[in-house]
């Protein structure tokens, strides 16, 4: 496959995206609207001399993940919503025992198994922990097919370069949706060789663990993990729209931030001056940018996929007062008309 622009689902793009960051292992279930992401691992993986299992649940896709990173590979699953809880124990071990994976969430309704629209109900899963112990995942946030793809490959990245899972959260719609995407070779250098399980021949045997019965271990390794997502902490990253003089700001991401960029758009059409703020990373969140934004604005507007999550997160970092929050929930759709009436 060229890197000249073709017309592919979101699905698609993370899966061919995953590929040309070197991805060469992949275990995931199925489950809708995810299911062209497994299809296409399916076909693509042993192409490129890859290994793809389709496991007998998320359970023992994780743990497959999990033991593929432990030896080296550059490895990945993928799911929607009640999968990814099922992943929730491994995934807390594999940042306890400090191992890179990439972990993508395409968001279906809930909560328990919902429905298989779109939604974005699994923010808190994402960003708070959603697993057991003080543990953190940068999380990336696409809000089209390119960025799909853009930031899989961003995902490995990190992964490797902390040694920690990271999430690529994005809803149903940008799973299914089709769009001309430039999918291109990334490359970047990983120290693996340095940690992986590969023989002990020659060596110091090495070891991967997440149980430390010993009170000061545990604490000790907490400690050093605390410290690693205080360096995370500088992946902030963060999109704005017409923010230089805007009075009104909202808030959103993934499919919610396309929806708000048209009533922006629509807005100044009219003269009105609102502006768009679109989080890429939802952990870590980008705050010092927000707070700078928010001290401008006369009016904050969160608009998300759910009952209200990230909305949470704007309220403590602006205060209660000055957000609003607009919501659909079990796969609905915002609707421009009520975001402006809710600006208005």
């Amino acid at each position: 496959m060229s890197s000249s622009r073709i017309l592919i689902s979101g699905n698609e793009a993370v899966g061919e995206g995953a590929i040309k960051a070197g991805c060469r292992f992949y275990a995931g279930y199925p489950i809708t609207p995810q299911n062209e992401l497994t299809a296409y691992m399916a076909k693509r993986l042993p192409e490129v001399g890859g290994v793809f299992i389709q496991a007998e649940s998320e359970l023992a896709a994780i743990n497959m993940v999990l033991g593929a990173s432990a030896a080296g590979a550059r490895a990945m699953t993928t799911s929607s919503s009640p999968g990814i809880s099922l992943m929730q124990e491994a995934i807390s071990y594999m940042a306890g025992m400090e191992l890179p994976a990439v972990i993508v969430n395409i968001m279906r309704g809930g909560p328990g198994l919902g429905n298989i629209a779109g939604a974005q109900g699994d923010y808190f899963q994402a960003t708070k922990g959603g697993g057991h112990g003080d543990y953190r995942l940068i999380v990336l946030a696409p809000s089209c097919v390119q960025e799909m793809a853009d930031f899989t490959q961003k995902a490995f990245y990190l992964a490797f370069k902390y040694k920690n899972p990271v999430m690529v959260l994005a809803d149903g719609y940008l799973g299914q949706m089709m769009e001309p995407a430039e999918i291109k070779e990334f490359n970047f250098e990983d120290d693996s060789p340095s940690w992986r399980l590969d023989g002990a021949e020659g060596r110091e045997p090495r070891l991967f663990r997440s149980l430390y019965l010993p009170v000061e271990d545990l604490e000790g390794l907490n400690i050093r993990l605390q410290k690693k997502y205080t360096e995370m902490r500088r992946e902030e990253t963060w999109r704005e729209y017409y923010t230089e003089d805007a009075e009104a700001l909202l808030v959103a991401y993934g499919t919610c931030a396309r929806v708000c960029r048209e009533v922006v758009r629509l807005g100044r059409e009219e003269g009105r001056k609102w502006g768009l703020f679109q989080p890429i990373t939802l952990w870590p969140y980008p705050e010092r940018r927000l707070k700078e934004l928010g001290r401008k604005v006369s009016k904050v507007l969160v608009v998300e996929m759910s009952s209200g999550q990230m909305v949470e997160d704007v309220r403590r970092i602006l205060g209660e007062e000055k957000v609003g929050f607009y919501g659909r929930m079990g796969g609905a759709l915002p609707v421009k008309e009520e975001i402006w009436k809710k600006l208005i």
